[in-house]
């Protein structure tokens, strides 16, 4: 079916998420296309439903109640049918959909050498919106049967196979192609699925990687993801990875061939479809972009910068399931760092691990609120050096080597990420989406992320960008402008100077603000200041360095004249310096956040 964006006037778009399924209604009105209705219900894809089509219609049907529009054909119960096209009080025009129910989609990449073509296979793999559950290389120092036995337990999805430049090593590629056979693992879904196997290694090879491994898989060449060390080719790779997850995963899933029958668009993973909308929205803007969605058991971050995609999740760092492991990997320590009081350790570790117990309870007073958003910031700081470590340039690049020199090879590449380049930083997630106060929203991004130079802070209102990037395949403009109406908080624009030999209360630059709101002074070393500039107003910033190493954005000692946005939490201009560093005594870092949080508005415990 041929879908053409001018005849669409209402869509209805889907999210099954791994517990919560959402449906947003999105109609063109006079003013344009906007977000109307929304609607959510427990995912059904476990037992005792196993059909994911259920907690879908019953999302659909909190819709149909909220808009007073029957969306579903009644007659039809047992799958999903829709009244189409709309009329003017019943039907829609289109259904789309997005998926990481059953745990998303989740994949073992294999490569040669770690840090070059199996790095390579990781970035395709996240790129395409998995769950990377192992990354195996021939020079990881496991042993074969340790190997073997990590396959099988793992049970993934899909295998991405790479390794080898085209015409380079042959016998390392194979080597791995013989370990998954002897691996044999069994897919997580459909008894008569045969696993798929995505080759995107040395191509002299793919003939003999086949013989060994077409019988027993599900098994697909495309173009080598490195054909050459300068240059990485993922596209192939993830487009395969959509195609396999579309027609052989999500097909054998609970309920998922009602649902995909239900779309004329293919159904794209969660993570991918929030990875084109930030793309898109980057690539629109002509901006380097971060994008970040924090949920109960993994992190996702994104970035374009320099028009490169990167995506990375840390499976194990969230805010209920997984916030044991923030704990474990962070430490007491730091996350009380954050903390506007004093607070006993013990008690905050017992809190901490009665929320992975009961990972469903929210805060009950404001001391529980502060110390979710510590752990928030751990977890989202974390995340980000995570991403920083696989959102490099190429390694091994213009170097001449042998097979043995890359595997001796320890010098990571350069991190393609500049904070002083990123322009804008989209927070996503219930902790940020749903804070009581933006303001600490824009706190906690702040914190965790560091940004440098000026910088706009943004939040996902409701967790949108899933549906828009579906919904952007078809129509991307209508998708940008519902992006930018009502997915995207704007919280208000950060200025972070960079510098170094400043004394702390020196002065670090003189600011002038010229706009609704207007307002001039001095910053000064190590202060945090917060001015009001309204949500949906703009004002021209001129900035003056008081010492020559200070950077804005423009170069060290450079004045910098600019247009600002507001938002909910104003102008901030944070003297602090990068990297953050706190006080360290206890008594100083307490003082320090009560400071902090006071010039942002935020209401402190009365404790």
């Amino acid at each position: 079916m041929t879908v053409r964006p001018e005849d669409l006037r209402l869509v209805l778009a889907t999210d099954c998420g791994s517990t919560t399924t959402k449906a947003i209604l999105f109609e063109k009105k006079p003013e344009g296309w906007r977000q109307t209705f929304r609607g959510e219900a427990p995912t059904t894809v476990e037992a005792p439903f196993e059909d994911v089509t259920i907690g879908a219609r019953n999302a659909i049907t909190e819709v149909e109640e909220l808009s007073g529009r029957r969306i579903l054909d009644p007659a039809v119960t047992d799958t999903l049918k829709f009244l189409t096209p709309a009329g003017d009080k019943d039907g829609i025009d289109l259904y789309v959909s997005t998926s990481s129910a059953g745990g998303g989609l989740q994949m073992t990449v294999a490569g040669v050498v770690r840090t070059m073509t199996a790095e390579s296979a990781e970035r395709a793999a996240l790129g395409a919106g998995a769950i990377v559950m192992d990354v195996l290389s021939v020079d990881d120092r496991r042993k074969p049967h340790e190997r073997i036995a990590r396959i099988r337990h793992l049970r993934p999805d899909i295998v991405l196979l790479s390794g080898g430049i085209d015409g380079g090593t042959r016998e390392h590629v194979v080597e791995l192609a013989e370990t998954l056979l002897a691996a044999d693992p069994k897919p997580r879904f459909g008894r008569t699925l045969r696993l798929p196997v995505v080759y995107a290694g040395n191509k002299d090879v793919a003939g003999a990687v086949e013989a060994l491994l077409k019988e027993h898989f599900g098994f697909q060449v495309v173009p080598n993801i490195r054909p050459v060390l300068e240059r990485e080719n993922l596209g192939p790779a993830r487009a395969a990875i959509h195609e396999v997850f579309l027609t052989h995963v999500m097909s054998h899933a609970p309920g998922y061939d009602k649902l995909i029958a239900a779309s004329p668009v293919p159904i794209i993973s969660t993570p991918h479809a929030v990875g084109v909308m930030a793309e898109e929205a980057a690539r629109r803007r002509g901006i380097d972009l971060l994008a970040v969605d924090i949920g109960g058991a993994t992190t996702d971050v994104f970035s374009v910068c320099k028009t490169v995609f990167n995506r990375t999740v840390s499976a194990n760092l969230g805010m209920s399931y997984s916030v044991s492991n923030v704990l474990l990997e962070a430490g007491i320590d730091n996350i009380c760092r954050w903390l506007p009081f004093p607070a006993d350790p013990n008690v905050i570790q017992g809190c901490l691990r009665n929320k992975m117990i009961r990972p469903t309870t929210i805060p009950q007073d404001l001391s529980d609120l502060i110390v979710e958003q510590a752990v928030a910031r751990e977890a989202l700081r974390l995340a980000f050096l995570h991403h920083r470590s696989l959102a490099v340039g190429l390694k091994g690049v213009q170097q001449e080597r042998t097979i043995s020199d890359a595997f001796a090879q320890t010098a990571t590449g350069e991190s393609l990420i500049n904070m002083k380049d990123v322009s804008m930083i989209i927070g996503s997630g219930g902790v940020l989406s749903h804070a009581p106060d933006r303001r600490a929203a824009a706190l906690m991004i702040l914190d965790s992320f560091e940004p440098e130079g000026i910088t706009e802070l943004c939040v996902d209102s409701i967790f949108m960008m899933p549906h828009l990037g579906v919904f952007s395949s078809v129509h991307p403009d209508a998708a940008q402008e519902i992006f930018e109406h009502d997915c995207l908080v704007y919280l208000g624009t950060s200025v972070c100077p960079v510098f170094r030999k400043v004394k702390p209360g020196a002065p670090l630059l003189a600011y002038k603000l010229e706009g609704p709101s207007p307002a001039a002074g001095t910053l000064l070393c190590g202060a945090l200041v917060r001015m009001e500039l309204p949500l949906g107003a703009s004002a021209k910033l001129t900035i003056e360095p008081a010492h020559r190493s200070v950077d804005v954005g423009a170069g060290p000692g450079k004045p910098v004249e600019r247009t600002v946005r507001g938002g909910h939490a104003g102008l901030m201009l944070d003297g602090r310096g990068r990297p953050l560093v706190l006080p360290k005594s206890a008594a100083e870092r307490v003082a320090a956040n009560k400071r902090w949080m006071e010039a942002f508005g935020l209401e402190l415990p009365e404790k």
